[in-house]
């Protein structure tokens, strides 16, 4: 945290996407999260498949493997990649965080 400016930080779990990431960002801005970027594991799919689970649930309720999210400003992105993948997690972008109300937006 020391190299990069983290302006927000979400654990995912208990809450998933649509609770805990709201909270980490000011009023006025939404997460877009772009729904292909996030790896999710085959577990995920048989899961909402066996389960006849709805898609928003699946976010909300099993996160889709998701554990943490990281906010940082976009020019600092690689540089917290290089250190999170350095440090042994398996980092990548889901999204960006955009002007409105509406907490977190797929697309």
């Amino acid at each position: 945290m020391g190299k990069v400016d983290v302006k927000g930080i979400s654990h995912i779990t208990g809450g998933g996407f649509y609770e805990n990431i709201p909270r980490s960002i000011p009023k006025g801005l939404s997460a877009k999260i772009t729904k292909s970027a996030v790896k999710v594991l085959p577990i995920f799919d048989l899961i909402a498949k066996t389960g006849n689970i709805p898609e928003r649930d699946m976010y909300n309720t099993y996160n889709m493997g998701v554990g943490m999210s990281v906010v940082v400003p976009a020019r600092e992105v690689d540089t917290s990649l290089e250190i999170l993948k350095a440090n042994g997690e398996d980092a990548y972008v889901i999204g960006e965080i955009i002007k409105g109300d509406d907490g977190v937006v797929f697309c």
